[in-house]
């Protein structure tokens, strides 16, 4: 589903947070702690850790609003092209400066929407470690307030069945952070500006991971 200007629509991310949800807590027990800390309403952009493949469907399962994930373009393959798009997700080449997946990703902000970035890139250890430099750009650009998310236990066991995932109706804790600003309110878009916000980006994204596990004893 796209609006008439082709951005993804905010219809196609409700049905698939619909979707999200009952998988999610159709075959694991999400705990959800801070959601309340997402703003109710306008621009907003979740930075969630990567450690597994289920972690962006478990945010968008688990977050109290409709979120449109920048996904790597070599998800949309066969049907789950169709499906991808339809539920308002956008696709981004990552081995390029992917254009259009910019101009989506600013236009979700723009129409007052949820944008879910994996800041580190590509799946890890999920520690934010290492911070590709997208996630301060959206921030900078379009001024929307960056909330942190930890995934926490999607990883630690696999299941017997599919070892792909973790052990079905096992406990995955989504844990959400303060919301901030990434910009330094001076409106600078220089690459010294976008530096300086990654590394804030970065300390606050860390912090709160430090403080999911301890809250969560994960």
């Amino acid at each position: 589903m796209t609006d008439s200007g082709g951005a993804p629509s905010a219809a196609g991310a409700a049905v698939g947070r619909r979707i999200g949800i009952g998988l999610m807590y159709g075959l694991w027990r999400p705990r959800v702690l801070g959601a309340w800390r997402v703003p109710s309403a306008g621009p907003v952009i979740l930075a969630v850790n990567h450690s597994h493949g289920i972690d962006g469907p478990m945010l968008m399962g688990t977050a109290p609003r409709p979120v449109h994930f920048l996904i790597k373009k070599e998800a949309f393959v066969g049907p789950l092209d169709p499906f991808l798009r339809g539920i308002g997700q956008l696709k981004v080449d990552r081995d390029t400066v992917d254009r259009k997946a910019i101009t989506d990703a600013l236009g979700v902000l723009a129409q007052g929407g949820a944008l879910g970035i994996f800041p580190e890139g590509t799946r890890g250890e999920g520690d934010f470690a290492s911070l590709r430099a997208g996630l301060a750009y959206f921030a900078v650009r379009s001024g929307a307030p960056v909330v942190p998310v930890a995934v926490l236990g999607s990883k630690e066991r696999h299941s017997r069945l599919t070892p792909a995932v973790p052990p079905l109706r096992s406990r995955v804790d989504v844990v959400f952070g303060d919301a901030f600003q990434a910009g330094d309110s001076s409106g600078r878009r220089t690459r010294k500006a976008l530096d300086e916000a990654t590394v804030r980006i970065q300390e606050r994204l860390t912090a709160h991971l430090a403080e999911a596990r301890r809250l969560t004893g994960r």
